[in-house]
């Protein structure tokens, strides 16, 4: 499978063949289905990097520096 940015450039490309008037309607039907199903894959790998970028951002290190919001046990209030 290409990478991303192949993934892209093709999608991209396949956008300006769709916009020109002169493509035939089949032609131009093939390029949409084709870009349509790269348009997905690359949806799914960026909410892939979201997840792997949010996991990074609030993983167990940054729940560390937090405190706790919950006064639950804190015996100098009662």
């Amino acid at each position: 499978m290409k990478n991303f940015e192949e993934r892209l450039e093709r999608l991209e490309s396949l956008g300006e063949a769709i916009r020109k008037t002169d493509l035939p309607l089949e032609e131009a039907l093939k390029a949409f289905e084709e870009g349509i199903k790269l348009a997905r894959s690359l949806e799914k790998d960026l909410e892939k990097v979201e997840s792997r970028i949010e996991i990074l951002m609030n993983g167990p290190e940054a729940k560390a520096e937090e405190s706790p919001e919950l006064d639950l046990f804190d015996t100098e209030n009662r």
